[in-house]
């Protein structure tokens, strides 16, 4: 549950925010955000007090209270959070009251000659964090809500809207009685136990609530691995018999003379089988004779090759299942429920404690070909038929853009998407350039181009390793550039 207005008092009057300097903003989450302070002490000799104020507009769990806890930051830096550190870093708290029983609280800021309010209004269902002048037009809000007016330009002035309730009328509040969290967690005072409830029981925050999604979240990517891999020893087993395929030709080339045109079938001494018996091989009758077994030596190779290719499949989904398991392991260890949110958003373990995240897309340690950083930009180039298909199979997803020579055999390049961004036609014509310059038509200095999204190739049956077939592709007609390549080799992440 979120804090009631008497909570909220007591939390302000603990605090004694005001004459704190606002020393920096993070936020953590689009509706978490912590206000770094630092308080002098009152006279000669008295230390001074830094302390992380964190504000929650959590659905369930609203709160304003001081943390103890290590608050992570976003992964890129959020709008709302840019905005209060240009505004309000080093500016300094005259004021933090509650309006009234309403769960309102208000925070005035002064830096230099400009003084701003901070409303944060603590109410479950619609919370919100608004930032105003001091004649009530709002500056920015951490939740922009244009069917209330609260947005850049529009007003607010909660104090306005403060009725008066009857003594005794409405539900009655109370202080809950949290247990003491011990000094080594803040001290016994009610935002340290405060912190610590909500650690433990704040909803969405909550420790049980986090580690429950992860169990889940694991749980499917197992049960999807786990499928894949019955898949693959499925074909393991189907390609196990490829000895066998060999075996046929060995017999039909060693019985040639007893093969005549249009024969359906061939009866053999198996001189492969110990006890000596009789085999019975099906024959192509549309073939001629010497030509049989080579029918069955290239079935033999296709199934060899594919046979590797399997096991080397499997070996990899045994690789990704492990990993799971200890992601889970290291999620499931982690006792800061900011942290752990940030983590399960992120889809990994990050770097908490000095743990490893496995198999991290960011780095991408093992991925083939090679690999281009184009400004904001990641260009990836598949040499040959190895390495565009496990570039296909396990490091580029449906929305990344793929572009190949539509006359030459050569590379697949992909360019990684961004989300919420279209692909530049500058950064479209330094893949162009690498697609043409890494295939067989680099002599030609020029090329067309077919380009689409990775979801929309489809895998040619029994087709070479690699080949795909595009679909809803459009044509981009590219000429050598000699500057550009030269540029794009400076660009070249080298691992």
């Amino acid at each position: 549950m979120s804090l009631n207005w008497k909570e909220i008092n007591l939390v302000l009057g603990e605090l004694d925010l005001p004459g704190s300097q606002i020393q920096g903003v993070v936020q953590s989450t689009f509706d978490v955000l912590g206000l770094r302070l630092h308080k002098k002490g009152g006279g000669p000799g008295q230390k001074g007090v830094t302390r992380l104020l964190l504000v929650a507009l959590t659905t369930g769990a609203c709160r304003l209270h001081e943390t103890f806890r290590a608050f992570p930051k976003s992964e890129k830096p959020l709008r709302f959070a840019q905005f209060l550190n240009s505004r309000i870093v080093n500016g300094r708290i005259e004021e933090a009251v509650q309006l009234g029983d309403d769960r309102i609280v208000r925070l005035t800021v002064r830096r230099g000659e400009n003084r701003l309010r901070l409303y944060v209004r603590l109410w479950s269902n619609a919370a919100n964090l608004v930032v105003t002048d001091e004649e009530g037009v709002i500056l920015d809000a951490m939740r922009r809500l244009p069917g209330k007016g609260e947005v850049t330009g529009g007003r607010y002035a909660p104090e306005t809207g403060i009725a008066v309730k009857p003594a005794g009328g409405g539900r009655q509040y109370e202080v809950r009685q949290l247990p003491d969290t011990g000094a080594g967690n803040g001290g016994a005072g009610f935002n340290a136990r405060i912190d610590a409830y909500y650690a433990e029981h704040g909803n969405a925050l909550s420790l049980e609530a986090l580690r429950e999604q992860a169990r889940r979240d694991c749980a499917g990517s197992t049960a999807r691995l786990t499928a894949a891999l019955e898949k693959l020893r499925a074909k393991e087993s189907g390609f196990a018999g490829a000895e066998r395929l060999k075996e046929y030709g060995d017999i039909i080339l060693a019985n040639l003379s007893r093969v005549n045109p249009g024969d359906e079938w061939l009866e053999a001494q198996n001189f492969f089988d110990p006890a000596g018996g009789v085999i019975r091989i099906k024959l192509d009758a549309e073939r001629e004779p010497a030509a049989q077994a080579e029918v069955y030596y290239g079935q033999y190779g296709k199934a060899k090759k594919g046979l590797a290719d399997v096991r080397r499949e499997i070996e990899a989904g045994e690789r990704q299942l492990a990993e799971v398991a200890e992601k889970l392991s290291q999620l499931t260890a982690e006792d800061n429920p900011l942290v752990l949110a940030k983590l399960l958003r992120a889809g990994g373990t990050g770097k908490t404690g000095g743990a490893k995240k496995p198999g991290a897309p960011a780095k991408d340690k093992k991925r083939p070909g090679l690999s281009f950083q184009c400004g904001d930009w990641l260009v990836i180039v598949g040499r040959d038929a190895e390495e565009n298909d496990a570039l296909l199979r396990r490091h580029v997803k449906g929305d990344d853009l793929w572009l190949h020579a539509r006359d030459f055999p050569g590379a697949y390049v992909f360019i990684r998407r961004r989300p919420g961004k279209t692909f530049p036609l500058e950064i479209m014509l330094d893949a162009g350039n690498l697609a043409i310059f890494y295939s067989k038509g680099r002599n030609t200095a020029a090329g067309d181009l077919f380009y689409t999204r990775v979801k929309y190739l489809r895998r040619a049956k029994n087709a070479p390793k690699g080949l795909v077939i595009p679909t809803q592709e459009k044509n981009l007609h590219i000429k050598l550039d000699e500057a550009r390549l030269r540029r794009l080799e400076t660009c070249r992440i080298r691992e």
